[in-house]
């Protein structure tokens, strides 16, 4: 039996407002691997008693830490909640990626639509 999960099987979705349910940083996700896309020196170095299985979506976000810094994380599916009730993310490649905040989403530019 296949297990592996597709796209369409990711719970979140691009444009979505997240935080992570263990570090405190939120963020925006801008794009879904359906599995695991890392290197395995990356996978390695989150330690073992934290470290989630591979075969989940995997989401890049445009993410701030808890003081307002901005960067870019990779987080598993397990390690996310919806989080949209705490208002807009603040990057600097927001204007970049997404066009504009819709309620609680952002709307992928159409240059960057698939």
């Amino acid at each position: 039996m296949n297990t592996k999960r597709i796209r369409g099987d990711a719970k979140f979705s691009v444009g979505q407002i997240v935080r992570h349910r263990l570090y405190p940083f939120r963020g925006v996700i801008f794009d879904v691997d359906p599995m695991f896309n890392n290197t395995e020196e990356w996978y390695q170095s989150i330690p073992a008693d934290r470290r989630p299985a591979k075969d989940q979506p995997f989401y890049h976000l445009l993410a701030q830490n808890a003081q307002g810094g901005p960067y870019e994380a990779y987080v598993s599916e397990q390690n996310l909640l919806p989080d949209a009730e705490n208002g807009p993310i603040q990057h600097p490649m927001i204007e970049v990626v997404f066009e504009r905040l819709a309620g609680d989403r952002y709307v992928l530019r159409a240059s960057r639509r698939q």
